[in-house]
């Protein structure tokens, strides 16, 4: 059976949250100009966390109301681990080249930060949504970075 949507937030949320606090650890400890600016980096990062409270679970709760019913999830649409790395990777290279490491760090804490709200709280959203309503959701084909994800549901 296809991964759950809840699973899927569990899974890659917590393989962001990794890899944005190894890559951080990295930066600090072989970059000095990542430390530049620490009231800086800490503002921003507060910032992340602030909009990530503020949002995310009405982004949530926006695509769980526009989710339909299925009779099949097909493979539930999941985005291989791989991708994460690559994206967070090359991002933070991008930032790093045109802004510092200072910058590049301030990317790396945020993919933590966004890694672990999607694990612990938005798959926690997901997952009372779907015992109140007795639905298992799964992420559908035209879900896209940017344009939001497409959810549909079974019954449980």
């Amino acid at each position: 059976m296809a991964p759950t949507y809840r699973q899927r937030l569990r899974r890659e949320g917590a393989t962001l949250l990794a890899l944005g606090l190894i890559a951080s650890a990295v930066l600090l400890a072989t970059r000095e100009q990542a430390q530049r600016g620490p009231a800086s980096t800490v503002a921003q990062l507060a910032i992340v966390a602030v909009a990530l409270i503020a949002i995310g679970p009405r982004v949530t709760r926006g695509a769980l109301a526009k989710a339909g019913p299925v009779d099949t999830p097909g493979d539930g649409e999941p985005t291989p681990l791989w991708h994460i790395a690559l994206i967070a990777g090359g991002l933070t290279l991008l930032v790093a080249a045109v802004a510092g490491w200072d910058a590049g760090l301030r990317v790396t804490g945020g993919c933590a930060l966004v890694g672990a709200y999607q694990a612990l709280v938005i798959a926690r959203q997901v997952g009372a949504d779907e015992h109140r309503r007795g639905r298992r959701y799964f992420r559908m084909p035209g879900s896209r970075l940017g344009r939001g994800t497409v959810l549909g549901y079974t019954s449980a």
